[in-house]
């Protein structure tokens, strides 16, 4: 008699009028790509649309619900007609988060949702079922331009802003620059308790100049001038590296007091010198071909981007004023390595040591002193420049 009593209530139960407005529970008995149904223990099953389960598109709706699950859900129309009752999970949902997003913002707690909709002057995200807005002026550290950069992305923030509006609807206005600037400040400090000139990072370009990329180091930017990205002449740094790259970089140089960071990035190994040399050795002849003349010397293209000074002592066997008496560029000559200097970057040459004389065999040879041809007749960019200017003037003299 129990049992035919309960059955006759758990009948009479499910022919309750149930009424739009109405919060029920019941539980997922069966999940499409569009809908979820729910047995909500009345005549009519309840049918809850993908766009009532939550307002992110991209979401997996077998990730949002499990068969069997029990859930609380909003009545949002009862349709006798169709027979069915079209439920709304998000409502109920964002009711229960914005409990949680008083208290986040009460307490400055770091909240994390995905960016869905880009709205006029800001974009909006949705975090515990409830939509946060975003403002422009609160999207990045720094002011961001393209706002599309942030769509579909997770981002991490602080309610700033919890009101109402005129017509009485609950605001959440969000910040991800606050969290980003205490991150980074944090950063910040973590980097300069532990940097030191030579130390290598990994770093993203955040932007090129005219002199230089800007590479974020996590908490400091540090400058890679156009110099330092490639051992060969460039006209802008975008033709090495572009916005967005992940480099390794070393600091050059550093300054805590202004906060400037100078930063290596080509290898040594990579250089023109290094590459140059590893095959050469003193004693080696090697042609080459002159590029400059000065007073007290003429340059040979060694390889590209390196030269050799052939010093004017090492020119001819015989004395001679000045090095264009004998050579001229373009000259095409072979010569003798009489030193590498790794020290200076400087290579010595001889065309002098690879004459022969008319002297008789017999003879004994006579003995040369060692010499550094590059030391003694050691030669700075102000010395080359000097020189020339000298010798252009000297041309133009000849010329009136």
């Amino acid at each position: 008699e129990n049992n035919e009593m309960n059955f006759a209530e758990a009948v009479e139960e499910t022919l309750k009028p149930i009424k739009s407005g109405e919060v029920v529970k019941g539980v997922v008995i069966g999940i499409t790509p569009t809908e979820v149904r729910v047995d909500i223990g009345n005549k009519y099953d309840g049918v809850i649309p993908f766009s009532e389960l939550t307002d992110d598109s991209n979401a997996d709706i077998n990730e949002l619900v499990k068969l069997g699950e029990e859930v609380e859900v909003y009545v949002v129309l009862v349709s006798d007609r169709d027979g069915v009752v079209t439920l709304s999970k998000k409502k109920i949902d964002a009711v229960k988060g914005m409990e949680e997003i008083r208290k986040a913002f009460e307490s400055g707690e770091i909240l994390t949702g995905r960016v869905l909709e880009l709205v006029k002057g800001g974009v909006v995200s949705i975090v515990k079922g409830v939509r946060v807005f975003i403002p422009v002026s609160e999207c990045a550290e720094r002011f961001l331009a393209d706002l599309g950069v942030l769509l579909g992305t997770e981002q991490r923030f602080r309610i700033i802003k919890l009101d109402e509006d005129r017509r009485g609807r609950q605001r959440v206005v969000g910040s991800i620059k606050s969290v980003a600037k205490e991150e980074s400040e944090k950063a910040a400090a973590e980097f300069w308790a532990n940097a030191e000139v030579g130390k290598k990072y990994t770093g993203k370009v955040k932007s090129l100049t005219s002199f230089g990329a800007f590479v974020d180091l996590g908490g400091v930017d540090g400058l890679v001038h156009i110099s330092e990205l490639s051992w060969n002449r460039i006209k802008h740094p975008s033709e090495v590296v572009k916005a967005g790259d992940e480099i390794t970089v070393y600091i050059k140089d550093m300054n805590k007091e202004t906060g400037k960071v100078s930063l290596g990035y080509k290898k040594e190994e990579d250089s023109p010198w290094v590459q140059a040399t590893k095959d050469l050795k003193v004693g080696d002849v090697i042609k080459c071909k002159i590029v400059r003349i000065l007073p007290f010397g003429a340059f040979a293209e060694v390889a590209p981007y390196v030269d050799g000074l052939i010093h004017v002592s090492q020119i001819s066997n015989e004395r001679i004023d000045k090095p264009s008496d004998v050579l001229a560029i373009g000259d095409e000559v072979e010569t003798k390595i009489v030193e590498i200097n790794d020290d200076t970057k400087q290579i010595g040459l001889s065309i002098k040591a690879l004459m022969t004389t008319d002297d008789s065999a017999d003879e004994a040879p006579e003995e040369v002193e060692a010499t550094s041809y590059t030391e003694d007749s050691s030669f700075t960019l102000g010395d080359i420049l000097d020189a020339a200017e000298a010798t252009e003037d000297a041309d133009n003299t000849d010329a009136e």
